[in-house]
């Protein structure tokens, strides 16, 4: 992911004073990829950041996120954007936010879902008149991981329904895996509810019994939207005008169809637009909302390990202290 950075920081344009990896093969890996001088090569933080850089990109594993955008911050860092997960505790979520805070850094965390094509049209159309308000999201995925990525979808279904997530319940698949990262990390599979105050739902099936794809269905009051988010296929499912006073429990009324493709963006894509709307300071995905993401996946925690509970937010208390072991 770091090279991946590495190549939307050129695409932009802007001046990539160095690279820190502890990995020395991977530090020579991204050099010879990127033809970079070994002065722009650097094998611990510090080093890196006696440079000042004006913008700084935490590409590591979840473990130190926080501990190097605090760095970041204190070295004089005016803009900071975080992988996410942003922290492997709420702790240190908020640590970063406070170090930003304290120096006046701009942070963001990489969750991209507001620049992404399939999911702005898919907001498009469940904002039209003719979807009839939002209602639901469904989500069917293959095993992938509820830290790495239903983080992305959380801030999704935040940046879709315009509300904050109020309540979360959560059954985790029973058993681990190897995780591709390292045997240290641990990334739970498994299904959850979420819900806003304003009654919209989020349900993911990720089980880790599913080996492929993802595929979401947004539902609203007169019809529905299909996404094959690998391969980027939409079809709508409308009543005509003329059945929409119809009662809602007539669900086969008849209906206009239309389907058709867009652009499902990649990671370098995705990366590039939020690095340029927070040196802009235009719509970034702030640290405040990759905080919240991670709110909604400790709360899962915290129902799974109590029977299933629906975990209210913010009334119930979460553990803040507690790190898990998010690649």
């Amino acid at each position: 992911m770091g090279r991946r950075h590495v190549t939307a920081v050129r695409q932009l344009g802007l001046e990539l004073a160095g690279i820190c990896d502890l990995d020395r093969e991977a530090l020579a890996l991204a050099c010879q990829e990127h033809q970079l001088s070994s002065a722009q090569a650097f094998g611990n933080a510090e080093e890196l950041l006696r440079l000042r850089p004006e913008c700084v990109i935490v590409s590591t594993t979840a473990p130190s996120h926080a501990e190097l955008g605090c760095l970041a911050a204190a070295a004089g860092a005016r803009y900071i954007l975080c992988e996410k997960p942003m922290a492997t505790s709420l702790a240190g979520c908020d640590a970063l936010l406070e170090a930003a805070q304290r120096s006046g850094a701009r942070l963001a965390v990489n969750h991209p879902a507001r620049f992404t094509e399939i999911y702005r049209e898919a907001k498009r159309v469940v904002d039209s008149e003719a979807f009839g308000g939002l209602t639901s999201v469904t989500m069917a995925a293959g095993n992938i991981g509820l830290a790495m990525n239903s983080t992305h979808l959380f801030e999704m279904f935040r940046f879709t329904t315009g509300e904050a997530p109020c309540e979360v319940t959560a059954w985790f698949s029973p058993g681990t895996f190897p995780n591709p990262r390292g045997p240290q990390f641990d990334d739970r599979a498994g299904a959850l509810r979420v819900l806003t105050a304003g009654g919209k739902r989020f349900y993911l099936e990720a089980g880790s019994d599913q080996g492929h794809g993802f595929t979401m269905v947004y539902a609203g009051r007169y019809g529905q939207l299909l996404v094959e988010g690998l391969a980027g296929d939409m079809r709508l499912i409308v009543r005509k005008d003329s059945e929409r006073q119809q009662p809602l429990t007539r669900y086969a009324c008849p209906a206009d169809e239309r389907a058709w493709k867009v652009y499902s963006s990649d990671a370098v894509a995705g990366s590039r637009a939020v690095l340029e709307a927070l040196l802009k300071g235009e719509n970034f995905p702030s640290g405040e909302e990759g905080r919240l993401a991670i709110e909604v996946l400790v709360a899962a925690y915290v129902s799974h390990e109590n029977g299933h509970v629906a975990v209210r937010l913010p009334e119930t208390p979460l553990p803040r202290e507690r790190k898990f072991p998010w690649p």
